[in-house]
């Protein structure tokens, strides 16, 4: 689904990077922080202008806006200013990293950055990634993954998408191949998913997933892959499925997972709504609105979250 990316963050018109660097100095200078005042410059301001505003503080006062953001926040209101002060695909690229660092891996976090991306924003990513951290992503990706989900995300990374080809004839086949791979013998091939899921654009695979249908007896492709695949397997497939048919609604209804029941997954909702506030998080708001029959705002102010933190994702997120 083709849509018009509308973010709630824009740049700051009449915008003043040393003024802005000057309010932030005094609110954290001396006794005490307005955090407030914090909030209203930073979430407030597009990327490109928080970088002037840092090149500004620095050359202004000496210092580092972020060591001293960091000095005078903390926690989960941290977590936003911060994620809000790097560059976009820098930001990417440590949310993957504190994904695989230290013990466990968090999959569901490579799912969502990995499988909803283009092969220029993986190129981005994938050369991000090497300079910030020296290791090569798919390296990585590959010692903190393994079997069928590994070669998923190999593929991924590595840029195989053909992004503009469209063949009604080829999508047939396609559709017909991955029939056969499932629901059509006993066990299933998992290559086969692989492959097409990789390597078909998302226009194609809309394609793939019509005439999945027919060759499957009216069957969905999302009712065949939960009935063969299981998993990080499943969950990286269903993604590119999700972002496929709406990209829109797969950041839309991982957001409600992150609040639903007891408990909010902050590190989800922090990550959304800071990385997607540039590109289409208006868009995401009206999704939300429409499926869940209550604004992202009321949800957000209804979760577990309290005091800056809250204030900062409200003020990311905009006016109801």
């Amino acid at each position: 689904m083709d849509y018009i990316p509308e973010p709630t963050i824009r740049p700051f018109p009449d915008f003043n990077a040393v003024e802005d660097a000057t309010l932030l100095r005094k609110a954290m200078k001396g006794f005490g922080t307005d955090e407030q005042a914090i909030i209203d410059i930073l979430c407030n301001r597009s990327n490109s202008q928080r970088q002037q505003i840092k090149e500004a503080f620095t050359r202004e006062f000496g210092r580092d806006l972020i060591a001293d953001l960091k000095s005078e926040l903390g926690g989960k209101f941290e977590d936003v200013i911060v994620g809000l002060m790097d560059p976009p695909v820098e930001y990417m690229c440590n949310q993957l990293h504190k994904a695989m660092e230290g013990m466990g891996t968090d999959e569901a976090t490579i799912v969502e950055i990995v499988c909803s991306r283009n092969n220029r924003e993986i190129k981005e990513i994938v050369d991000t990634y090497e300079r910030l951290y020296n290791r090569p992503l798919a390296e990585h990706l590959c010692s903190e993954t393994e079997s069928s989900f590994r070669r998923l995300l190999t593929l991924l990374v590595t840029g195989v998408r053909e992004e503009f080809n469209v063949d009604s004839d080829k999508a047939r086949e396609d559709a017909q191949s991955l029939y056969d791979a499932g629901e059509g013998k006993w066990g299933t091939d998992e290559e086969v998913f692989n492959k097409v899921f990789t390597h078909s654009s998302h226009a194609q695979l809309r394609l793939v997933f019509q005439e999945y249908k027919n060759v499957s007896g009216g069957k969905c492709i999302e009712e065949s892959l939960r009935s063969e695949l299981s998993g990080e397997l499943l969950d990286g497939i269903m993604a590119i499925v999700e972002c496929v048919q709406d990209k829109v609604l797969f950041y839309a209804n991982r957001l409600h997972k992150a609040m639903e029941g007891l408990g909010t997954n902050d590190v989800t909702l922090i990550r959304i709504i800071v990385s997607r506030s540039e590109i289409d998080l208006a868009n995401i708001k009206r999704t939300y609105e429409k499926i869940y029959n209550k604004t992202l705002i009321s949800a957000v102010k209804q979760s577990e979250t309290s005091g800056d933190y809250k204030r900062a994702l409200l003020s990311i997120i905009g006016d109801a």
